[in-house]
């Protein structure tokens, strides 16, 4: 039986209507894969999926990302997670390595943007609500870049761009400690083209809010871009805001979506059980195109 689907809206989301147990049987998998990335974001409402089942759905999707690294000067050691669920909770009793974080989930990102191979997907499901608040944002980078002009499409998919954690966090905690912003700093960055060209042959921005600056370029002109195409990516025509319902599951394709958490009331128990699937392909520029050698 084919899956029932209903567009969120006209550029990106779309709602899956499907029976639990063909979900879990995996027999849906390639359609999904092929809706994920054709429409950025899907939501499944009514699931109620435990942690083993959230598994199973991700498994059918991709490679379940697992394990653990060392990342800055503080020594800490980050895990994926219980068997690849990532709690996500700004409660440092819930996730006390990853809560020091992720506040930074507050401001657009994709995730992965210090890594030689962002992660694929990411799937979502809410175990604990927050009382106000707290709906989830997603963006459509494929939809931003496909609506710019064509020189400015040219002139972009020349650039690189360095991503920093300070970059990312800074701007959502502007009163951190020295302390912590040194350790932010002693975080790996690393160099992306500004224009992914994947190997679909489509074409999206790789913006987030990790996004320092564009190499070789004024640091005010620099600004100002990154800016800019920040602007016009989260404009409403590329952006859908879902309002969470507990049993409801999102998965995204963060190759080609940014995503953002709304605000939410201090001190709540809002936590999200989060599988993400490991990359498929690493960020390249895209080749020269015929109109420019013409």
């Amino acid at each position: 039986m084919a899956l029932e689907t209903f567009d969120l809206t006209p550029r990106i989301g779309s709602e899956i209507r499907v029976d639990k147990a063909a979900l879990l049987s995996g027999e849906h998998a390639q359609e999904l894969r092929t809706l994920l990335t054709a429409r950025g974001a899907l939501v499944l409402r009514g699931l109620h999926l435990d942690d083993e089942e959230l598994r199973t759905v991700a498994r059918s999707l991709g490679d379940l990302r697992l394990g653990s690294a060392k990342r800055g000067a503080d020594g800490k050691i980050l895990k994926e997670g219980d068997g690849g669920i990532l709690k996500v909770s700004l409660d440092p009793k819930v996730n006390p390595d990853y809560a020091r974080f992720l506040f930074g989930n507050l401001l657009w990102h994709m995730d992965g943007t210090y890594e030689p191979i962002p992660p694929f997907a990411t799937l979502f499901t809410p175990y604990r609500l927050s009382r106000d608040g707290g709906d989830t944002m997603f963006a459509s980078t494929y939809a931003a870049f496909e609506d710019l002009p064509r020189d400015e499409q040219d002139y972009l998919s020349t650039l690189r761009v360095v991503h920093t954690m300070q970059a990312a966090l800074f701007p959502a905690k502007r009163d951190c400690t020295p302390e912590e912003f040194a350790i932010w700093c002693s975080y790996p960055q690393r160099s992306h083209p500004l224009v992914w060209q994947h190997k679909s042959g489509r074409r999206s921005l790789v913006l987030s809010t990790s996004a320092s600056h564009v190499e070789g370029m004024h640091a005010a002109e620099s600004h100002d871009l990154l800016q800019r195409l920040m602007m016009h990516a989260t404009q409403e025509r590329y952006t859908y805001r879902h309002t969470w319902s507990l049993g409801d599951l999102a998965i995204w394709d963060n190759t080609g979506t940014m995503h953002r958490a709304m605000p939410f009331e201090a001190g709540s128990a809002r936590e999200f059980h989060r599988c993400t699937l490991n990359g498929e392909e690493p960020i390249l520029a895209p080749r020269p195109l015929a109109h420019a050698a013409a």
